[in-house]
């Protein structure tokens, strides 16, 4: 609802600005941190039927992953009011919830199930390695992405060479540790700060490597209709 959180899940993780949602297939073993200050909701969801009734069989695949969505306001609303009726429900004067107030949860339930599968899928993940030398690295970058200011340094934390990381970082992400990086320190700075941070002549160079990295503008990528 507000802040950023991170979520890893699997083989990734997760930067999640406000106006957006990680989908968690069941069985995934997951964390969630904020990174700031932020305010969260969590939906359970029964899949007997796949993610709700009436999806095709053909789709149901797109979501045995992890991915994160964009958060349309009508799914926004939703849960929020999904929230409202669930603490109207638990307010301790009533044994069970009034048939009124569960068929409205159900109304609004199947609502944001349609929602949920108009979704856009955003990009937003950074992969992480199975390799555990490359993961402890990677997520010391991710605990800490300041402490050393080149691979280098990080190489000699992991107990490896510089040549063995950017080996690994080929084969188990392919990629190199630079743009992984950039991905990982991009979160909701001032452009110029996170630009100069990261060696970017000016704020609008840095905006066009957020775009390619992953597809949308640095003001949608965090969530600026928040």
């Amino acid at each position: 609802m507000s802040g950023v959180a991170r979520v890893t899940a699997a083989h990734a993780t997760y930067l999640v600005p406000a106006w957006r949602a990680v989908w968690i297939p069941p069985g995934i073993e997951h964390v969630v941190m904020a990174v700031e200050k932020a305010e969260l909701r969590t939906l359970y969801i029964d899949q007997s039927d796949g993610v709700g009734p009436g999806v095709p069989a053909a789709a149901r695949a797109a979501w045995a992953a992890c991915r994160v969505l964009e958060v349309s306001p009508l799914l926004r609303e939703l849960v929020m009011q999904m929230d409202v009726a669930m603490d109207a429900a638990s307010d301790g004067t009533q044994v069970a919830p009034p048939p009124k107030l569960l068929a409205r949860e159900r109304l609004m339930g199947a609502l944001a199930l349609d929602e949920l599968r108009r979704a856009a899928p955003m990009r937003l993940g950074i992969e992480l390695p199975q390799d555990k030398r490359l993961r402890a690295l990677c997520e010391a970058v991710i605990a800490d992405p300041g402490r050393h200011a080149s691979l280098e340094g990080w190489a000699r934390e992991a107990g490896a060479s510089t040549r063995t990381v950017a080996r690994l970082f080929r084969q188990e992400l392919s990629t190199s540790f630079g743009p992984w990086r950039q991905r990982e320190r991009a979160r909701g700075l001032p452009m110029g700060v996170i630009a100069s941070e990261l060696g970017y002549a000016s704020a609008s160079a840095f905006t066009a490597m957020v775009r390619r990295s992953v597809g949308a503008p640095p003001g949608r990528f965090f969530g600026a209709a928040a």
